[in-house]
């Protein structure tokens, strides 16, 4: 059985087990492939499903699988951490692999993580509740940088989020042009990324470039970040499309 096959099976079966005990049950983290294997198979399961990455327009998230007769509250099982230097002075800037890598030598699974939020010079991990604990225990130095982790809530990481709204100037409405505009590609090498299926819309995979992009359409470019489609704001004296765009950075 194939990533794809075992993906789909285990998702099935979360929903099917939701659903005769009659309780919510959780997926891990999934990345934009697994995502997109949720969307395909929604028809497949038994209960209703939410997904979640703890904050708006998140890479990785979580999938609840809700029986209907329902009779408790319940939430998605995520902890924000801040990754603090213990000695500003002397702390490193600090990339995204740099955080990952560290928390990959703990040997925990990518499952259990969420996206990793750098917001200038502050840094934040979502991760599954139950794995906080030994996080904070456990990850003290991440390259030469000595660090503590602690607790924040999700509004806290929320008002750290930096989106960077933009205009630019396309030929038409089409999802590759808008990704040739945002990242700074010719048309063909924005095709490219469409034909290793490494462009995702609201979580789901697309492979037509002609697509039209939609208000509030989340549009991730795997290896490159994502952005939110707001609008079209009419034309420019030549013909071309006027639009604006929310980069997350």
């Amino acid at each position: 059985m194939n990533e794809q096959e075992l993906c789909k099976k285990k998702l099935i079966d979360l929903s099917r087990q939701a659903n005769r005990k009659g309780i919510v049950l959780f997926s891990d983290f999934l990345n934009l492939n697994e995502l997109n294997i949720y969307h395909q198979n929604e028809k497949f399961f038994e209960t209703k499903t939410e997904a979640s990455g703890g904050v708006p327009f998140a890479e990785r998230q979580i999938v609840a699988f809700i029986p209907d007769a329902l009779y408790y509250e319940w939430q998605f099982p995520i902890a924000y951490l801040e990754i603090v230097p213990s000695y500003p002075k002397f702390a490193e800037k600090l990339g995204h692999r740099d955080i990952l890598g560290s928390l990959m030598n703990l040997g925990v699974d990518r499952s259990k993580l969420g996206d990793i939020v750098i917001c200038e010079d502050k840094y934040f991990l979502i991760c599954e509740e139950s794995m906080a604990p030994y996080f904070m225990e456990n990850l003290d130095k991440i390259r030469h940088t000595v660090v503590k982790l602690s607790p924040v809530s999700a509004d806290a990481l929320e008002q750290q989020q930096k989106f960077e709204e933009k205009d630019g100037i396309i030929t038409s409405n089409r999802l590759d042009s808008m990704i040739a505009c945002v990242y700074k590609f010719s048309r063909s090498q924005a095709l490219e990324f469409f034909k290793a299926e490494k462009v995702f819309v609201n979580g789901k995979c697309v492979q037509n470039p002609s697509y039209r992009c939609k208000e509030a359409d989340i549009i991730s470019v795997r290896g490159y970040g994502r952005f939110v489609f707001e609008r079209e704001m009419g034309e420019t004296n030549k013909g071309r499309m006027k639009v604006r765009y929310k980069l997350y950075g």
